[in-house]
């Protein structure tokens, strides 16, 4: 309830400000011409706004898939850890923007660009949160199965993958979040269709309410797909008690 009034207060302080002639309408639009701009141009953002979700998704299953993988690699081979692990670290050090005209130039202007640079983006978060909920796993359950006989895999299984679920967990809901990062940043590389080519269009018209209408159904994709991986995680991680709205 107050994070609604402080919204709807911020709103109408903006709204005021460009209607009193505190800022130019062309640099700054009021909230109720980016909403017009919303309903108007809705049969062009609406193609983009598709095409956009689907490079994320795609890219960001990618992501899964691969820091996965990494991350049970590293955790079950000394060998892969130290080969790996300098290599995945240094892979956030790449700068998206610089290297997605190259990505672009290398794989064209279809779709695997897009995907590449989102899960680029997304699998650094999955692979160190799982990594790292693997290896805090409860020693004492790991030492219990092994005076039981278990074997390797059988740890991985009843207590080091449950035990790492809620940091996996954690890493998907960054990645979802800083996913549509990478799709723009690709899109504006070279792109026919999607938000972040609905923006150097609408940038380049001087349309910026349109511009504003496009960011802002970047800012509802993030805060879906975020929403989607929480709830998600709900389901999965059953057992771990809510600590209700007045802990957040």
């Amino acid at each position: 309830m107050i994070a609604a009034l402080v919204v709807l207060a911020l709103l109408g302080g903006w709204e005021l400000l460009v209607r009193l002639g505190g800022v130019d309408e062309l640099i700054l639009p009021a909230p109720t011409q980016v909403a017009q701009s919303l309903w108007e141009d809705r049969s062009l953002l609406a193609p983009d706004l598709w095409t956009t979700t689907y490079e994320v998704l795609i890219g960001l299953a990618l992501a899964v898939a691969a820091g996965v993988a990494l991350a049970l690699a590293m955790h079950l081979s000394p060998g892969v850890r130290r080969a790996l692990r300098p290599l995945v670290i240094g892979s956030q050090a790449i700068p998206v923007p610089v290297i997605a005209p190259l990505v672009i130039l290398v794989l064209g202007f279809g779709l695997a660009p897009k995907v590449l640079l989102v899960a680029l983006v997304c699998f650094f978060p999955v692979t160190v949160n799982l990594y790292d909920g693997l290896r805090a796993a409860d020693p004492d359950a790991r030492r219990l199965l092994r005076s039981l006989q278990a074997g390797r895999l059988q740890t991985l299984r009843f207590v080091e993958a449950p035990a790492a679920l809620p940091a996996a967990f954690t890493g998907l809901k960054i990645a979802a979040a800083v996913a549509v990062i990478g799709a723009v940043f690709a899109e504006w590389a070279g792109a026919e269709q999607g938000l972040g080519h609905a923006l150097l269009i609408a940038n380049g018209q001087l349309a910026t309410a349109r511009a504003f209408a496009a960011t802002f159904l970047l800012f509802l994709l993030a805060i879906g797909l975020y929403g989607a991986c929480a709830l998600l995680e709900r389901r999965v991680v059953d057992w771990i008690p809510d600590p209700g709205p007045g802990a957040r």
